[in-house]
């Protein structure tokens, strides 16, 4: 927690030097859906150019889940957005980038998706890190002269290297395995505040 919270810091202080006096250089954000999870997210998009925008998001989740679940995470996503007409406003393209750290396991389920089996989540716990990109579309939509509603799906690529434990006993099971994930890589419902 601390470390987010130094990195939230950090952001602060970068984005606060590139703002300018002009309207809308500024936003501050969060993506509901991760909200909706209890995870700990916060962002920030400074205007670069007209068209131009850096976007900044962070999210952690520290703690274990009821039940005994466990999906304890980091991940960091920044991204350069084009804006087809004004910046924060209507529609975007972005290229990101995305690292992450993660631990967890116990999260009973059957799911395949695109050549990753995530129920090997169900009986056991997987803990490493994660490195990748990818491209995404959305649209902001404006709710009043301060706040917007964004949307946003990206896919892209990441190369995740773990170890795996057994979840009854934690005994390693596998040392520095590796995965190559090709999907969705950004999913955004996010609010925003703009300066």
């Amino acid at each position: 927690m601390k470390r987010f919270l130094q990195l939230c810091a950090v952001v602060m202080l970068l984005a606060g030097g590139a703002q300018r006096a002009d309207a809308q250089n500024l936003a501050l954000k969060t993506n509901l859906l991760y909200d909706a999870t209890g995870t700990v997210n916060f962002g920030a998009e400074v205007a670069l150019a007209p068209r131009w925008t850096l976007d900044m998001p962070s999210n952690i989740c520290d703690w274990k889940m009821y039940n005994g679940k466990q999906w304890k995470h980091f991940l960091t996503q920044p991204e350069a957005r084009y804006w087809l007409c004004s910046r924060f406003a209507g529609h975007f393209i972005g290229l990101h980038a995305h690292y992450g750290r993660y631990n967890m396991g116990n999260i009973s389920n059957d799911i395949k998706f695109l050549g990753t089996n995530f129920a090997a989540l169900s009986d056991n716990r997987f803990n490493g890190w994660l490195l990748g990109a990818g491209v995404g579309y959305g649209y902001a939509f404006a709710l009043c002269h301060h706040w917007n509603l964004e949307l946003e799906l990206g896919v892209g690529y990441a190369y995740m290297n773990y170890d795996v434990y057994d979840w009854d006993t934690d005994q390693k099971l596998q040392s520095d395995a590796h995965h190559n994930y090709f999907g969705i890589t950004k999913l955004n419902v996010g609010l925003s505040y703009l300066f």
